[in-house]
Protein backbone atom coordinates (compact mmCIF):
# COMPACT_ATOMS: atom_id res chain seq x y z
CA UNK A 1 0.00 0.00 0.00
CA UNK A 2 1.62 3.23 -1.17
CA UNK A 3 0.03 5.63 1.32
CA UNK A 4 2.20 7.53 3.82
CA UNK A 5 1.31 6.82 7.45
CA UNK A 6 1.04 10.56 8.11
CA UNK A 7 -2.17 10.81 6.07
CA UNK A 8 -3.67 7.86 7.92
CA UNK A 9 -2.72 9.19 11.36
CA UNK A 10 -4.15 12.68 10.73
CA UNK A 11 -7.69 11.34 10.25
CA UNK A 12 -8.32 11.04 14.00
CA UNK A 13 -5.62 13.40 15.24
CA UNK A 14 -6.20 15.17 18.56
CA UNK A 15 -4.81 18.17 20.41
CA UNK A 16 -3.58 15.90 23.22
CA UNK A 17 -1.59 13.77 20.77
CA UNK A 18 -0.11 16.87 19.14
CA UNK A 19 1.25 18.01 22.52
CA UNK A 20 2.84 14.58 23.04
CA UNK A 21 4.27 14.54 19.50
CA UNK A 22 5.57 18.09 19.85
CA UNK A 23 7.33 17.30 23.15
CA UNK A 24 8.82 14.07 21.76
CA UNK A 25 10.01 15.87 18.62
CA UNK A 26 11.82 18.58 20.62
CA UNK A 27 13.54 16.00 22.86
CA UNK A 28 14.63 13.87 19.88
CA UNK A 29 15.98 17.00 18.14
CA UNK A 30 18.14 17.76 21.19
CA UNK A 31 19.42 14.15 21.10
CA UNK A 32 20.02 14.26 17.33
CA UNK A 33 21.92 17.59 17.28
CA UNK A 34 25.28 16.41 18.69
CA UNK A 35 24.91 12.98 17.07
CA UNK A 36 24.40 14.44 13.58
CA UNK A 37 27.51 16.60 13.95
CA UNK A 38 29.64 13.75 15.32
CA UNK A 39 28.52 11.32 12.60
CA UNK A 40 29.26 13.88 9.87
CA UNK A 41 32.77 14.52 11.16
CA UNK A 42 33.45 10.77 11.47
CA UNK A 43 32.23 10.33 7.88
CA UNK A 44 34.84 12.79 6.64
CA UNK A 45 32.54 15.74 5.89
CA UNK A 46 31.96 19.08 7.61
CA UNK A 47 29.71 19.17 10.73
CA UNK A 48 26.77 21.03 9.21
CA UNK A 49 26.25 18.33 6.56
CA UNK A 50 25.12 15.90 9.25
CA UNK A 51 22.51 18.42 10.38
CA UNK A 52 21.38 19.07 6.80
CA UNK A 53 20.89 15.33 6.43
CA UNK A 54 18.87 15.03 9.64
CA UNK A 55 16.72 18.06 8.76
CA UNK A 56 15.95 17.30 5.11
CA UNK A 57 16.09 13.51 5.21
CA UNK A 58 14.33 13.30 8.57
CA UNK A 59 11.47 15.54 7.37
CA UNK A 60 10.89 13.51 4.17
CA UNK A 61 11.04 10.16 5.99
CA UNK A 62 8.40 11.34 8.48
CA UNK A 63 6.24 13.01 5.82
CA UNK A 64 6.27 10.13 3.28
CA UNK A 65 7.27 7.13 5.41
CA UNK A 66 5.35 3.96 6.14
CA UNK A 67 6.02 4.01 9.89
CA UNK A 68 4.14 6.04 12.49
CA UNK A 69 7.20 6.85 14.62
CA UNK A 70 10.32 6.46 12.46
CA UNK A 71 12.99 9.15 12.98
CA UNK A 72 15.37 9.58 10.05
CA UNK A 73 18.90 10.90 9.98
CA UNK A 74 22.56 9.92 9.54
CA UNK A 75 23.63 6.75 11.38
CA UNK A 76 26.84 4.98 12.32
CA UNK A 77 26.31 2.21 9.75
CA UNK A 78 27.28 4.58 6.93
CA UNK A 79 30.46 6.01 8.45
CA UNK A 80 32.88 3.49 6.97
CA UNK A 81 31.54 3.48 3.42
CA UNK A 82 30.93 7.28 3.31
CA UNK A 83 34.43 7.98 4.61
CA UNK A 84 35.91 5.73 1.92
CA UNK A 85 33.89 7.39 -0.86
CA UNK A 86 34.90 10.88 0.31
CA UNK A 87 38.57 9.87 0.46
CA UNK A 88 38.55 8.36 -3.03
CA UNK A 89 36.02 10.46 -4.95
CA UNK A 90 35.47 13.63 -2.89
CA UNK A 91 32.16 15.25 -2.04
CA UNK A 92 30.97 15.02 -5.65
CA UNK A 93 31.42 11.24 -5.52
CA UNK A 94 29.48 11.09 -2.26
CA UNK A 95 26.58 13.05 -3.76
CA UNK A 96 26.49 10.70 -6.76
CA UNK A 97 26.63 7.59 -4.54
CA UNK A 98 23.79 8.87 -2.35
CA UNK A 99 21.71 9.69 -5.44
CA UNK A 100 22.31 6.17 -6.78
CA UNK A 101 21.29 4.73 -3.41
CA UNK A 102 18.13 6.85 -3.46
CA UNK A 103 17.09 5.60 -6.89
CA UNK A 104 17.84 1.98 -5.89
CA UNK A 105 15.64 2.40 -2.79
CA UNK A 106 12.82 3.87 -4.88
CA UNK A 107 13.11 0.92 -7.25
CA UNK A 108 13.03 -1.54 -4.34
CA UNK A 109 9.93 0.15 -2.96
CA UNK A 110 7.99 0.28 -6.25
CA UNK A 111 8.93 -3.35 -6.98
CA UNK A 112 7.46 -4.21 -3.54
CA UNK A 113 10.72 -5.59 -2.22
CA UNK A 114 10.05 -4.36 1.32
CA UNK A 115 9.37 -7.88 2.53
CA UNK A 116 12.32 -9.38 0.61
CA UNK A 117 15.00 -7.48 2.52
CA UNK A 118 14.16 -9.59 5.56
CA UNK A 119 15.71 -12.55 3.73
CA UNK A 120 19.21 -11.17 4.33
CA UNK A 121 20.54 -13.68 6.90
CA UNK A 122 20.86 -12.58 10.52
CA UNK A 123 24.56 -13.63 10.74
CA UNK A 124 25.37 -11.20 7.89
CA UNK A 125 23.56 -8.20 9.42
CA UNK A 126 25.06 -8.84 12.87
CA UNK A 127 28.48 -9.54 11.33
CA UNK A 128 28.80 -6.30 9.39
CA UNK A 129 27.12 -4.27 12.15
CA UNK A 130 29.63 -5.50 14.72
CA UNK A 131 32.47 -5.02 12.23
CA UNK A 132 31.35 -1.44 11.59
CA UNK A 133 31.23 -0.84 15.36
CA UNK A 134 34.88 -1.90 15.72
CA UNK A 135 35.85 0.22 12.71
CA UNK A 136 34.07 3.31 14.08
CA UNK A 137 35.80 2.86 17.43
CA UNK A 138 39.17 2.63 15.69
CA UNK A 139 38.55 5.90 13.83
CA UNK A 140 38.03 7.81 17.11
CA UNK A 141 41.26 6.86 18.89
CA UNK A 142 43.25 9.78 17.44
CA UNK A 143 40.79 12.46 18.60
CA UNK A 144 40.05 10.76 21.93
CA UNK A 145 43.76 10.60 22.85
CA UNK A 146 44.66 13.85 21.09
CA UNK A 147 47.43 12.15 19.09
CA UNK A 148 49.58 14.27 16.80
CA UNK A 149 49.53 12.54 13.40
CA UNK A 150 49.97 13.86 9.87
CA UNK A 151 47.57 11.37 8.31
CA UNK A 152 45.66 8.40 9.70
CA UNK A 153 45.82 5.31 7.42
CA UNK A 154 42.40 4.10 6.23
CA UNK A 155 43.18 0.36 6.65
CA UNK A 156 42.54 -1.20 10.06
CA UNK A 157 45.92 -2.75 10.88
CA UNK A 158 48.09 0.11 9.49
CA UNK A 159 45.85 2.51 11.43
CA UNK A 160 46.55 0.79 14.76
CA UNK A 161 50.26 0.48 13.97
CA UNK A 162 50.31 4.24 13.35
CA UNK A 163 48.44 4.82 16.64
CA UNK A 164 50.99 2.84 18.64
CA UNK A 165 53.85 4.68 16.96
CA UNK A 166 52.21 8.01 17.89
CA UNK A 167 51.48 7.09 21.54
CA UNK A 168 54.28 9.39 22.85
CA UNK A 169 52.28 12.35 21.46
CA UNK A 170 49.20 11.74 23.66
CA UNK A 171 47.53 14.97 24.76
CA UNK A 172 46.50 14.21 28.35
CA UNK A 173 44.14 17.20 28.48
CA UNK A 174 42.31 15.72 25.50
CA UNK A 175 42.26 12.29 27.15
CA UNK A 176 40.84 13.71 30.40
CA UNK A 177 38.09 15.63 28.55
CA UNK A 178 37.28 12.50 26.54
CA UNK A 179 37.07 10.32 29.67
CA UNK A 180 34.96 12.93 31.44
CA UNK A 181 32.56 13.06 28.48
CA UNK A 182 32.39 9.25 28.41
CA UNK A 183 31.58 9.09 32.14
CA UNK A 184 28.86 11.74 31.82
CA UNK A 185 27.24 9.96 28.84
CA UNK A 186 27.17 6.65 30.70
CA UNK A 187 26.06 7.95 34.12
CA UNK A 188 23.75 10.84 33.23
CA UNK A 189 20.70 8.62 32.42
CA UNK A 190 20.65 7.61 36.11
CA UNK A 191 20.15 11.28 37.01
CA UNK A 192 17.79 12.41 34.23
CA UNK A 193 16.44 10.39 31.31
CA UNK A 194 14.71 13.27 29.53
CA UNK A 195 17.81 15.36 28.79
CA UNK A 196 20.37 13.36 26.72
CA UNK A 197 23.74 12.66 28.30
CA UNK A 198 25.49 13.53 25.02
CA UNK A 199 24.25 17.12 25.27
CA UNK A 200 25.36 17.45 28.90
CA UNK A 201 28.77 15.94 28.04
CA UNK A 202 29.31 18.43 25.22
CA UNK A 203 28.23 21.40 27.37
CA UNK A 204 30.50 20.42 30.30
CA UNK A 205 33.46 19.62 28.02
CA UNK A 206 33.07 22.85 26.02
CA UNK A 207 32.74 25.07 29.12
CA UNK A 208 35.77 23.48 30.82
CA UNK A 209 37.88 23.72 27.66
CA UNK A 210 36.96 27.38 27.13
CA UNK A 211 37.34 28.53 30.76
CA UNK A 212 40.60 26.67 31.36
CA UNK A 213 41.84 27.43 27.83
CA UNK A 214 42.95 23.82 27.39
CA UNK A 215 45.34 23.21 24.48
CA UNK A 216 43.24 20.60 22.69
CA UNK A 217 41.64 20.26 19.26
CA UNK A 218 38.13 21.62 18.81
CA UNK A 219 35.70 21.55 15.88
CA UNK A 220 36.72 25.12 15.09
CA UNK A 221 40.46 24.40 15.06
CA UNK A 222 39.89 21.48 12.72
CA UNK A 223 37.13 22.80 10.43
CA UNK A 224 37.31 26.57 10.85
CA UNK A 225 34.10 28.59 10.78
CA UNK A 226 30.90 26.53 10.65
CA UNK A 227 28.07 27.91 8.55
CA UNK A 228 24.60 27.98 10.10
CA UNK A 229 22.94 29.04 6.84
CA UNK A 230 20.35 26.94 5.06
CA UNK A 231 21.66 24.17 2.80
CA UNK A 232 22.03 25.05 -0.88
CA UNK A 233 20.84 23.01 -3.83
CA UNK A 234 23.81 21.15 -5.36
CA UNK A 235 23.95 19.68 -8.86
CA UNK A 236 26.72 17.04 -9.00
CA UNK A 237 29.18 16.80 -11.86
CA UNK A 238 28.03 13.65 -13.58
CA UNK A 239 30.64 11.47 -15.22
CA UNK A 240 29.76 8.06 -16.64
CA UNK A 241 33.06 6.52 -15.46
CA UNK A 242 32.53 7.66 -11.86
CA UNK A 243 28.87 6.59 -11.95
CA UNK A 244 29.95 3.13 -13.09
CA UNK A 245 32.54 2.90 -10.29
CA UNK A 246 30.06 4.10 -7.67
CA UNK A 247 27.19 1.77 -8.61
CA UNK A 248 28.29 -0.91 -6.13
CA UNK A 249 28.89 1.52 -3.21
CA UNK A 250 25.53 3.15 -4.04
CA UNK A 251 23.80 -0.23 -3.99
CA UNK A 252 25.50 -1.03 -0.67
CA UNK A 253 24.23 2.23 0.83
CA UNK A 254 20.74 1.40 -0.46
CA UNK A 255 20.75 -2.09 1.06
CA UNK A 256 22.12 -0.76 4.36
CA UNK A 257 19.54 2.02 4.44
CA UNK A 258 16.75 -0.39 3.58
CA UNK A 259 17.77 -3.01 6.14
CA UNK A 260 18.38 -0.51 8.95
CA UNK A 261 15.18 1.47 8.34
CA UNK A 262 12.99 -1.65 8.14
CA UNK A 263 14.65 -3.14 11.24
CA UNK A 264 13.96 0.13 13.03
CA UNK A 265 10.34 0.06 11.84
CA UNK A 266 9.90 -3.54 13.05
CA UNK A 267 11.34 -2.64 16.48
CA UNK A 268 9.02 0.38 16.62
CA UNK A 269 6.02 -1.79 15.69
CA UNK A 270 6.78 -4.03 18.64
CA UNK A 271 6.99 -1.03 21.00
CA UNK A 272 3.68 0.62 19.99
CA UNK A 273 1.68 -2.36 18.69
CA UNK A 274 1.44 -1.02 15.14
CA UNK A 275 2.34 -2.28 11.66
CA UNK A 276 4.46 -0.31 9.21
CA UNK A 277 4.14 -0.23 5.42
CA UNK A 278 7.50 -1.54 4.28
CA UNK A 279 7.28 -0.60 0.59
CA UNK A 280 6.14 2.95 1.39
CA UNK A 281 9.01 3.18 3.86
CA UNK A 282 11.50 2.25 1.12
CA UNK A 283 10.01 4.87 -1.21
CA UNK A 284 10.37 7.48 1.54
CA UNK A 285 13.96 6.40 2.21
CA UNK A 286 14.78 6.68 -1.49
CA UNK A 287 13.23 10.13 -1.78
CA UNK A 288 14.99 11.28 1.40
CA UNK A 289 18.40 10.15 0.13
CA UNK A 290 17.90 11.85 -3.24
CA UNK A 291 17.01 15.19 -1.65
CA UNK A 292 19.70 14.84 1.03
CA UNK A 293 22.28 14.41 -1.75
CA UNK A 294 20.93 17.33 -3.79
CA UNK A 295 21.29 19.59 -0.75
CA UNK A 296 24.82 18.42 0.04
CA UNK A 297 23.92 15.94 2.77
CA UNK A 298 25.07 12.38 3.44
CA UNK A 299 23.10 9.08 3.35
CA UNK A 300 20.04 8.95 5.57
CA UNK A 301 18.03 6.10 7.08
CA UNK A 302 15.78 5.26 9.99
CA UNK A 303 17.70 5.58 13.26
CA UNK A 304 16.75 2.90 15.79
CA UNK A 305 17.97 4.74 18.91
CA UNK A 306 16.29 8.04 17.99
CA UNK A 307 13.09 6.21 17.00
CA UNK A 308 13.04 4.45 20.38
CA UNK A 309 13.59 7.79 22.14
CA UNK A 310 10.68 9.25 20.18
CA UNK A 311 8.38 6.45 21.34
CA UNK A 312 9.50 6.62 24.98
CA UNK A 313 8.75 10.35 25.06
CA UNK A 314 5.20 10.00 23.73
CA UNK A 315 5.61 10.27 19.95
CA UNK A 316 2.95 8.20 18.17
CA UNK A 317 2.57 9.80 14.74
CA UNK A 318 4.89 11.15 12.01
CA UNK A 319 4.16 14.65 13.34
CA UNK A 320 6.83 14.10 16.03
CA UNK A 321 9.41 13.37 13.30
CA UNK A 322 8.44 16.53 11.42
CA UNK A 323 8.70 18.56 14.65
CA UNK A 324 12.14 17.01 15.22
CA UNK A 325 13.32 18.24 11.79
CA UNK A 326 11.95 21.76 12.25
CA UNK A 327 13.40 21.98 15.77
CA UNK A 328 16.79 20.83 14.45
CA UNK A 329 16.67 23.59 11.84
CA UNK A 330 16.04 26.22 14.55
CA UNK A 331 18.76 24.80 16.81
CA UNK A 332 21.21 24.74 13.90
CA UNK A 333 20.59 28.37 12.96
CA UNK A 334 20.91 29.56 16.58
CA UNK A 335 23.59 27.36 18.15
CA UNK A 336 25.72 25.91 15.31
CA UNK A 337 28.26 28.78 15.32
CA UNK A 338 29.06 27.97 18.95
CA UNK A 339 29.79 24.31 18.09
CA UNK A 340 33.25 25.35 16.94
CA UNK A 341 34.20 25.44 20.65
CA UNK A 342 33.34 21.75 21.20
CA UNK A 343 36.42 19.55 21.89
CA UNK A 344 37.04 16.79 19.35
CA UNK A 345 37.72 14.33 22.17
CA UNK A 346 34.18 14.91 23.49
CA UNK A 347 32.70 14.07 20.06
CA UNK A 348 34.99 11.02 19.94
CA UNK A 349 33.50 9.88 23.27
CA UNK A 350 30.00 10.17 21.81
CA UNK A 351 30.98 8.00 18.82
CA UNK A 352 32.70 5.44 21.03
CA UNK A 353 29.40 5.00 22.87
CA UNK A 354 27.56 4.85 19.52
CA UNK A 355 29.94 2.14 18.29
CA UNK A 356 29.47 0.12 21.47
CA UNK A 357 25.67 0.37 21.30
CA UNK A 358 25.49 -0.67 17.65
CA UNK A 359 27.66 -3.77 18.07
CA UNK A 360 25.95 -7.16 18.45
CA UNK A 361 28.27 -8.32 21.22
CA UNK A 362 25.91 -10.93 22.66
CA UNK A 363 26.34 -12.91 19.42
CA UNK A 364 29.93 -13.67 20.42
CA UNK A 365 28.64 -15.34 23.60
CA UNK A 366 26.21 -17.49 21.60
CA UNK A 367 28.55 -18.36 18.75
CA UNK A 368 29.53 -21.76 20.20
CA UNK A 369 25.88 -22.77 20.42
CA UNK A 370 25.01 -21.60 16.92
CA UNK A 371 25.18 -23.91 13.85
CA UNK A 372 28.70 -23.99 12.43
CA UNK A 373 27.53 -22.56 9.12
CA UNK A 374 25.91 -19.52 10.77
CA UNK A 375 28.97 -18.99 12.98
CA UNK A 376 31.21 -19.12 9.90
CA UNK A 377 29.06 -16.56 8.02
CA UNK A 378 29.08 -14.21 11.03
CA UNK A 379 32.85 -14.43 11.57
CA UNK A 380 33.70 -14.10 7.87
CA UNK A 381 31.45 -11.03 7.47
CA UNK A 382 32.75 -9.52 10.72
CA UNK A 383 36.44 -9.98 9.81
CA UNK A 384 36.07 -8.85 6.19
CA UNK A 385 34.23 -5.70 7.31
CA UNK A 386 37.11 -4.80 9.61
CA UNK A 387 40.11 -5.83 7.51
CA UNK A 388 38.94 -5.23 3.93
CA UNK A 389 35.73 -3.26 3.41
CA UNK A 390 31.99 -3.37 3.92
CA UNK A 391 31.01 -3.94 0.27
CA UNK A 392 33.30 -6.95 -0.07
CA UNK A 393 32.15 -8.30 3.32
CA UNK A 394 28.45 -8.20 2.44
CA UNK A 395 29.07 -9.69 -1.03
CA UNK A 396 31.10 -12.62 0.31
CA UNK A 397 28.70 -13.05 3.24
CA UNK A 398 25.67 -13.33 0.94
CA UNK A 399 27.48 -15.72 -1.44
CA UNK A 400 28.67 -17.92 1.44
CA UNK A 401 25.22 -17.92 3.05
CA UNK A 402 23.63 -18.87 -0.28
CA UNK A 403 26.00 -21.80 -0.84
CA UNK A 404 25.57 -23.08 2.71
CA UNK A 405 21.79 -22.77 2.41
CA UNK A 406 21.81 -24.70 -0.87
CA UNK A 407 23.96 -27.36 0.73
CA UNK A 408 21.51 -27.69 3.64
CA UNK A 409 18.56 -27.95 1.25
CA UNK A 410 20.41 -30.52 -0.86
CA UNK A 411 21.07 -32.58 2.28
CA UNK A 412 17.38 -32.43 3.18
CA UNK A 413 16.31 -33.58 -0.29
CA UNK A 414 16.04 -37.35 -0.62
CA UNK A 415 15.28 -39.91 -3.34
CA UNK A 416 14.40 -43.41 -2.20
CA UNK A 417 12.52 -46.57 -3.04
CA UNK A 418 9.44 -46.61 -0.82
CA UNK A 419 9.34 -50.41 -0.88
CA UNK A 420 12.70 -50.42 0.94
CA UNK A 421 11.80 -47.64 3.37
CA UNK A 422 9.88 -47.41 6.63
CA UNK A 423 6.72 -46.84 4.62
CA UNK A 424 7.00 -50.31 3.10
CA UNK A 425 4.17 -51.76 5.20
CA UNK A 426 1.73 -49.08 4.06
CA UNK A 427 2.83 -49.48 0.43
CA UNK A 428 2.56 -53.27 0.54
CA UNK A 429 -1.09 -52.97 1.57
CA UNK A 430 -1.74 -50.69 -1.40
CA UNK A 431 -0.03 -53.13 -3.73
CA UNK A 432 -1.35 -56.31 -2.11
CA UNK A 433 -3.68 -57.05 -5.01
CA UNK A 434 -1.19 -55.93 -7.65
CA UNK A 435 1.69 -57.70 -9.38
CA UNK A 436 4.33 -55.81 -7.35
CA UNK A 437 7.17 -57.38 -9.28
CA UNK A 438 5.96 -55.29 -12.23
CA UNK A 439 5.88 -51.98 -10.29
CA UNK A 440 8.78 -49.88 -8.98
CA UNK A 441 7.92 -47.30 -6.35
CA UNK A 442 10.14 -44.24 -5.70
CA UNK A 443 9.65 -41.03 -3.74
CA UNK A 444 11.35 -37.61 -3.90
CA UNK A 445 11.16 -35.49 -0.75
CA UNK A 446 12.42 -31.98 -0.02
CA UNK A 447 13.12 -28.99 -2.32
CA UNK A 448 13.97 -30.38 -5.74
CA UNK A 449 16.46 -27.90 -7.22
CA UNK A 450 19.87 -27.87 -8.90
CA UNK A 451 21.62 -28.60 -5.59
CA UNK A 452 19.66 -31.85 -5.16
CA UNK A 453 19.24 -32.81 -8.83
CA UNK A 454 22.59 -34.60 -8.93
CA UNK A 455 21.42 -36.92 -6.15
CA UNK A 456 18.29 -37.73 -8.18
CA UNK A 457 20.27 -38.37 -11.37
CA UNK A 458 22.62 -40.76 -9.53
CA UNK A 459 19.59 -42.74 -8.27
CA UNK A 460 18.18 -42.87 -11.82
CA UNK A 461 21.41 -44.36 -13.13
CA UNK A 462 21.28 -47.11 -10.50
CA UNK A 463 17.60 -47.93 -11.09
CA UNK A 464 16.52 -51.33 -12.35
CA UNK A 465 14.14 -50.70 -15.24
CA UNK A 466 12.99 -54.34 -15.44
CA UNK A 467 9.56 -53.41 -14.01
CA UNK A 468 6.72 -52.44 -16.30
CA UNK A 469 5.66 -49.37 -14.29
CA UNK A 470 7.55 -46.81 -12.21
CA UNK A 471 5.44 -44.74 -9.82
CA UNK A 472 7.13 -41.52 -8.64
CA UNK A 473 5.60 -40.02 -5.52
CA UNK A 474 6.19 -36.24 -5.16
CA UNK A 475 3.90 -35.25 -2.28
CA UNK A 476 6.85 -33.88 -0.28
CA UNK A 477 8.35 -31.78 -3.08
CA UNK A 478 7.26 -28.16 -2.43
CA UNK A 479 9.24 -26.69 -5.34
CA UNK A 480 11.45 -27.60 -8.28
CA UNK A 481 13.60 -25.68 -10.80
CA UNK A 482 14.73 -26.18 -14.41
CA UNK A 483 17.67 -28.42 -13.43
CA UNK A 484 15.26 -30.67 -11.54
CA UNK A 485 13.01 -30.71 -14.60
CA UNK A 486 15.98 -31.87 -16.67
CA UNK A 487 16.36 -34.79 -14.23
CA UNK A 488 12.65 -35.67 -14.57
CA UNK A 489 12.97 -35.51 -18.36
CA UNK A 490 16.02 -37.81 -18.21
CA UNK A 491 14.04 -40.29 -16.10
CA UNK A 492 11.18 -40.24 -18.61
CA UNK A 493 13.56 -40.87 -21.55
CA UNK A 494 15.17 -43.82 -19.73
CA UNK A 495 11.75 -45.25 -18.88
CA UNK A 496 10.69 -44.91 -22.51
CA UNK A 497 13.90 -46.58 -23.68
CA UNK A 498 13.26 -49.53 -21.35
CA UNK A 499 9.52 -49.74 -22.12
CA UNK A 500 8.64 -48.73 -18.54
CA UNK A 501 5.53 -46.67 -17.88
CA UNK A 502 6.18 -43.56 -15.75
CA UNK A 503 3.33 -42.45 -13.45
CA UNK A 504 3.43 -39.45 -11.10
CA UNK A 505 1.63 -39.32 -7.77
CA UNK A 506 0.57 -36.31 -5.66
CA UNK A 507 2.27 -33.54 -7.62
CA UNK A 508 2.30 -30.24 -5.68
CA UNK A 509 1.17 -26.90 -7.28
CA UNK A 510 4.59 -25.36 -7.98
CA UNK A 511 6.18 -28.49 -9.55
CA UNK A 512 2.98 -29.01 -11.55
CA UNK A 513 3.18 -25.45 -12.88
CA UNK A 514 6.82 -25.99 -13.92
CA UNK A 515 5.99 -29.23 -15.77
CA UNK A 516 2.99 -27.57 -17.44
CA UNK A 517 5.10 -24.64 -18.71
CA UNK A 518 7.61 -27.05 -20.24
CA UNK A 519 4.73 -28.97 -21.89
CA UNK A 520 5.81 -32.13 -20.07
CA UNK A 521 2.35 -33.02 -18.74
CA UNK A 522 0.80 -32.89 -22.22
CA UNK A 523 3.72 -34.91 -23.60
CA UNK A 524 3.45 -37.67 -20.98
CA UNK A 525 -0.34 -37.53 -20.76
CA UNK A 526 -2.38 -35.95 -17.98
CA UNK A 527 -3.88 -39.37 -17.16
CA UNK A 528 -0.44 -40.39 -15.85
CA UNK A 529 -0.53 -37.72 -13.13
CA UNK A 530 -2.58 -39.04 -10.22
CA UNK A 531 -3.88 -37.31 -7.10
CA UNK A 532 -2.96 -40.11 -4.69
CA UNK A 533 -1.24 -43.47 -4.39
CA UNK A 534 -4.43 -45.51 -4.83
CA UNK A 535 -5.14 -43.77 -8.12
CA UNK A 536 -1.51 -44.25 -9.23
CA UNK A 537 -1.63 -47.99 -8.42
CA UNK A 538 -4.97 -48.31 -10.18
CA UNK A 539 -3.51 -46.59 -13.24
CA UNK A 540 -0.46 -48.91 -13.12
CA UNK A 541 -2.64 -52.03 -12.87
CA UNK A 542 -4.76 -50.84 -15.80
CA UNK A 543 -1.62 -50.33 -17.90
CA UNK A 544 -0.24 -53.76 -16.94
CA UNK A 545 -3.62 -55.39 -17.69
CA UNK A 546 -3.92 -53.71 -21.09
CA UNK A 547 -0.37 -54.72 -22.00
CA UNK A 548 -1.08 -58.28 -20.89
CA UNK A 549 -4.23 -58.44 -23.04
CA UNK A 550 -2.39 -57.01 -26.04
CA UNK A 551 0.40 -59.57 -25.56
CA UNK A 552 -2.15 -62.41 -25.26
CA UNK A 553 -3.93 -61.25 -28.40
CA UNK A 554 -0.66 -61.16 -30.31
CA UNK A 555 0.22 -64.68 -29.10
CA UNK A 556 -3.20 -66.10 -30.06
CA UNK A 557 -3.07 -64.43 -33.46
CA UNK A 558 0.36 -65.90 -34.11
CA UNK A 559 -0.96 -69.36 -33.23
Amino acid sequence: MFLPKLFTCLKNYSKEQFIKDFTAGIIVAVIAFPLAIALAIASGVSPEKGLHTAIIGGFIISFLGGSRVQIGGPTGAFIVIVFGIVQNYGLNGLIISTLIAGFFLLLMGFLRMGSMIKYIPYPITTGFTSGIAITIFSTQVKDFLGLTMDKVPSEFLPKWIAYFKSMPTINYYSLIIGLLSLIIILLWPKINKKIPGTLIAILVATILTSILKLPINTIGSQFGTISSSLPKFVVPELDFTIIKELLLPGLTIAVLAGVESLLSAVVADGMIGSKHRSNMELVAQGTANIFSALFGGIPVTGAIARTAANIKNGGRTPVSGIVHSVALLVIMMVFLPYMKLVPMSSLAAILIVVSYNMGEWEVFKMIRKAPKSDAAIFLVTFCLTIFIDLVFAITIGVVLASFLFMRRMADVAEVKSILDSDEGEETSELLASSPTEDISFYEISGPFFFGAADKFINVIREMNFSSKVLILKMSHVPAMDSTAYHGIEMLYDMCKKNSTKLIFSELQPQPQKVLEKYGFIDHVGSENFCDNLDAAVERANLFISENHNISSTKVSNSI
